[in-house]
């Protein structure tokens, strides 16, 4: 048994969401410095492109930005096609892409959870399904395709922030996800990362706000590092995650086991 063999994504073709900051930018750098071709895809198109020149600058692999909105049904497909004219296998799909949504009980909107379980979840099932023909090619190169959804603890835990559509919309990603894994395998593994406070624009008001009560409110006593997000997806996307599979795993340093924060 080969320790680095058991995480290694060298040469692996990946598709991040959302790649071009916060969580994704942190997902999309850990496979490119372990050697895999990435691509990013965010509606940032400055983001988009910057994020992927200075990945590929650092190496030793490669990221490519393919813009889109990914809360449209067309741009999806556009997304797909370009990566079916670039490339016939797809071996790791990391669905990060997500928006969230707060305000008080009273007067949050409607148009809210329209946003939010659009690109939170539906889109997701839209990239997915599109992308079945070229993750299922990884089987001819000997690999399992991997999808690791993007989810969160809140989505398991109710929030003390008023964010209702977010969580709605993370907890069906998870079910989504679980039910997903029964029709894919044994070609394709779906897993689902439920994260904790990592930094990101979803989070910078709360961190900026309120770190400090924050983390000290964990076990650990800190949010996540990039490490720790992408230590997670190359163990998913390596050999040593290919029997995992239905799964939601927190990376959330004790959070759901923590009493709730008084923000």
């Amino acid at each position: 048994m080969d320790l680095n063999n058991l995480f290694d994504v060298k040469g692996k073709v990946v598709l991040v969401t959302g790649g071009g900051r916060g969580v994704g930018e942190m997902i999309a750098a850990g496979y490119v410095l372990n050697g895999a071709k990435v691509y990013i895809s965010s509606r940032d198109v400055k983001a988009c492109e910057s994020t992927a020149q200075r990945l590929t600058k650092d190496g030793p692999g490669k990221c490519i930005a393919i813009p889109a909105d990914l809360s449209t049904y067309e741009e999806c497909e556009r997304l797909v096609k370009e990566l079916e004219k670039r490339e016939e296998v797809l071996h790791v799909l990391v669905n990060n892409s997500g928006v969230t949504w707060g305000e008080e009980l009273s007067t949050y909107p409607d148009s809210a959870f329209t946003k939010l379980l659009t690109l939170n979840i539906q889109r997701v099932f839209t990239l997915t399904q599109k992308l079945i023909p070229l993750l299922n090619n990884a089987k001819e190169q000997g690999h399992v395709g991997r999808i690791i959804n993007i989810g969160s603890i809140n989505g398991i835990k109710p929030p003390g922030l008023e964010t209702y559509a977010y969580s709605a919309s993370k907890a069906a990603l998870h079910q989504l996800s679980k039910h997903l894994s029964t029709r894919l395998g044994p070609s394709i593994t779906v897993n689902t990362l439920a994260l904790g406070p990592f930094r990101s624009k979803m989070m910078k008001f709360t961190l900026d706000n309120f770190e400090s009560e924050l983390a000290d409110s964990l076990p650990m006593k800190r949010i996540g590092a990039p490490e720790d997000v992408a230590a997670a997806c190359l163990w998913l996307s390596g050999k040593g995650g290919q029997w995992v599979t239905g799964t939601v795993i927190p990376i959330d340093g004790g959070s759901l086991v923590a009493t709730q924060a008084k923000l």
